[in-house]
């Protein structure tokens, strides 16, 4: 069992993907998500924003993410406000790229896929409006009220719009990139068995427990509502992709101190978790067989794939189960609704 938690101010770092088309790739997560392209002196295309690396593609994969398997459920973005939030659901629309604006009451979410099928969600924090946990071996959410909400409503997108500058929707303006302060606040995983998963990321790892329901766990440093979000939606026992998929091959747990990277280090191998160099850090299969944990020496850790490996089942709110939720309609002028091509 775990007898101390990860350094409080713990937090996530870049993602690593594998895609099958750099160039659309490229074009999609710069003009549609809005991130910034970093410059690279190797075939992968890093992107984030004001200088803040987030994701990084690799354009390898033979296919597009292979359904059913243990892998990537989405990447999640933090934007600093309601603004960003809105610019980002008004640029989609106006792509007319497919998108699901989720009010979690304590975030603000919205949910999409890229070319490849890999999840992504954007947020933003939205503690003032209520709470959504876990409770009675179940979710909970309720508004600031305390009245009870389903958690997974639509956006009210007149008030999330309405954050929006007068100039925000001006064609010269489309493409503005997102700003300083914006960053990778979570990833949420499929695996093979969430009580396996639990184990290695609480027990040796060192990430708290924020919730766990049959098939769903949340854990966390800080006390934050989830860092890595754990599913079964993929199914019980459900295997890594193929090689050569589309999918994720690694992300990044940023420790704050050379220190707390030693006490995860001294965990994992406590618990006789084979370590192994890799470039800049160390690496540790996790129990599905998705990734490894891999840590720089002076400030982050990082779960990287052995191989490409991805399950894109539709990207709901958590523990809405398995259907792929309706469309959220946006105003006229949004055209939310079409996918596009990239």
């Amino acid at each position: 069992m775990k007898t101390q938690s990860i350094a409080a101010k713990t937090g996530v770092g870049a993602v690593e993907l594998a895609v099958t088309d750099g160039v659309r790739a490229l074009r999609f997560y710069r003009d549609y998500v809005g991130l910034t392209p970093i410059a690279s002196e190797g075939s992968e295309i890093r992107l984030g924003a004001a200088g803040r690396e987030l994701v990084v593609l690799h354009p390898e994969a033979e296919r597009p993410v292979v359904p059913r398997t243990s892998g990537l459920y989405h990447l999640a973005i933090l934007v600093p406000d309601r603004r960003e939030l809105a610019r980002v659901i008004d640029r989609l629309g106006r792509l007319r790229w497919e998108q699901f604006p989720t009010d979690h009451v304590m975030t603000k979410a919205n949910y999409l896929w890229d070319p490849d099928g890999n999840g992504i969600e954007i947020y933003v924090e939205s503690p003032e409006d209520g709470t959504m946990g876990f409770a009675n071996g179940t979710f909970f959410a309720q508004d600031k009220e305390g009245r009870p909400r389903s958690g997974r409503d639509p956006i009210d997108l007149e008030e999330m719009f309405s954050h929006l500058r007068e100039d925000d929707r001006q064609d010269n303006r489309l493409f503005e990139p997102m700003p300083a302060g914006t960053k990778m606040g979570h990833i949420h995983l499929h695996v093979a068995d969430v009580e396996d998963a639990l184990r290695f990321y609480h027990d040796l790892v060192g990430f708290d427990v924020m919730g766990h329901v049959p098939g769903v766990g949340f854990v966390s440093a800080g006390g934050y509502h989830h860092h890595v979000g754990l599913n079964t939606w993929a199914g019980q026992g459900a295997p890594p992709a193929p090689a050569g998929s589309a999918g994720l091959r690694r992300y990044t747990i940023e420790l704050p101190t050379q220190r707390d990277l030693d006490d995860v280090v001294g965990r994992l191998e406590r618990g006789n978790v084979r370590l192994a160099e890799v470039a800049g850090g160390l690496a540790t299969a996790d129990p599905s067989a998705t990734g490894s944990c891999s840590a720089s020496p002076a400030r982050a850790a990082s779960r990287e794939q052995r191989r490409p490996r991805l399950k894109p089942s539709p990207v709901i709110p958590a523990g809405a189960g398995t259907r792929r939720p309706g469309r959220v309609g946006t105003p006229a002028e949004a055209g939310t609704g079409a996918k596009s091509s990239v």
